[in-house]
């Protein structure tokens, strides 16, 4: 069974082929500036094969009919025609509280995709217009939406409500939805199989997930379900990110606009894109380039990794809090995956909860192929498990196009 799965933003439409009889990735590309001028796709196939082109993609239509010709094209095809397709999965960022699991589309599912869009703004319209492009030109493969919530569903009502009167809840659904949640699962699900294989069944487990890259998330995942996640009602609050704030006093947004006289969209486009690791330092959100700076005594360099670090500390406490404890903390996204330092800091001084690093391990790469990308990086005397787990979004939404339509 062929599933393709489709992650489509604003000017650009990720895409990736799935043999789900094996698992195996046989091609993956991305159309770039859809909408714009230099618009481009580029694709690479399992065995090595690229292609790329430079070709005019107006709207994601004609991005999706360049990806179904790359597919199926000489220079890096893998399947003969888009009739060897036989699914398509989506990933949507919101589904709100209409979707705690995937579905199939139909209409009525982009009538909530759609109106779900004035909750995620950036990501939903996109989401939908790539649905609707997949849909035209593939219409008699089913489609399956994926949510970015749905994980977070099982969360319970303490932890997504807000102090505010009760009418914002019930009638507008103002509340936590916390988002990143095909990368929790997907991560969550492995080092269950981690920890059971230790011994610890699955009612016992206790994990953190810390979905760490340019958007940052953590989960307290317990017993295999999401209670807590730290993004809330948008994807701005909690950890300290590339170029978002996260945790700030509301009265702060008060403040600029009355005091400071800032436009409320102005306050919106500080907090998303230039707060965070770029704001404190002032000079980049990579965290290669901050810390090249820090080595080279740059003070915010240092401040804003400190920074970092240390929400991520604090909320791991927190969750481990809120599960009566923590057996196991996991690190995945860009900077999870690949920055050994900010691993390092980020469980600094947690050795209160049995959490010790092993610095040998720690500098270790993972792993690539099927069922690898897991490396262990606690020192032996830890007694909390901590696991390096390269997430694979696109593999979750496959797995779960599969498993909706198997009914």
């Amino acid at each position: 069974m062929n599933v393709l799965v489709v992650n489509a933003g604003s000017s650009s439409l990720k895409y990736e082929l799935y043999n789900m009889d094996n698992e195996k990735s046989l091609a993956s590309g991305l159309c770039e500036r859809v909408g714009e001028a230099g618009s481009r796709i580029k694709q690479e196939t399992h065995d090595g094969r690229e292609y790329k082109l430079d070709v005019a993609m107006p709207d994601h239509s004609v991005a999706f009919a360049q990806a179904m010709a790359a597919l199926s094209g000489e220079q890096a095809g893998v399947i003969g025609s888009h009739e060897e397709i036989n699914a398509v999965g989506h990933r949507v960022v919101h589904g709100g509280e209409e979707f705690a699991s995937s579905v199939i589309i139909d209409d009525a599912v982009e009538d909530a995709v759609d109106r779900f869009g004035k909750l995620a703004p950036l990501h939903n319209p996109p989401n939908l217009m790539g649905i609707r492009a997949a849909r035209k030109l593939l219409p008699n493969v089913p489609h399956v939406a994926v949510f970015d919530t749905a994980f977070h569903q099982t969360m319970p009502r303490r932890a997504f409500i807000y102090g505010l009167p009760w009418e914002y809840y019930a009638e507008h659904g103002i509340r936590r939805y916390g988002f990143h949640g095909t990368s929790h699962r997907y991560v969550s699900l492995r080092a269950g199989q981690f920890l059971r294989e230790r011994g610890i069944p699955t009612e016992e487990h206790k994990v953190v997930t810390c979905h760490l890259g340019n958007g940052c998330s953590m989960s307290a995942v317990k017993a295999g379900k999401s209670i807590e996640n730290t993004l809330g009602f948008t994807p701005l609050e909690g950890l300290l990110m590339g170029t978002r704030c996260g945790d700030l006093d509301p009265a702060i947004v008060i403040y600029m606009e009355h005091t400071l006289g800032i436009s409320i969209e102005e306050i919106d486009r500080i907090l998303n894109k230039e707060s965070g690791l770029k704001g404190l330092s002032g000079l980049s959100n990579d965290m290669r380039d901050l810390q090249k700076a820090a080595a080279n005594g740059h003070d915010r360099a240092r401040l804003a990794l400190n920074l970092f670090a240390y929400r991520v500390r604090k909320y791991i406490g927190a969750y481990a809090a809120v599960m009566g404890g923590v057996n196991c903390v996991v690190f995945t996204g860009g900077i999870g995956e690949n920055d050994h330092l900010q691993r390092e800091w980020c469980v600094e001084g947690l050795e209160f909860l049995g959490i010790r690093i092993d610095p040998a391990r720690n500098t270790q790469p993972l792993p690539f192929g099927n069922g690898n990308g897991l490396v262990e990086i606690g020192a032996d005397d830890s007694a909390t498990s901590l696991l390096v787990i390269r997430t694979d979004e696109e593999l979750m939404i496959a797995r779960d196009t599969v498993e909706v339509l198997a009914g």
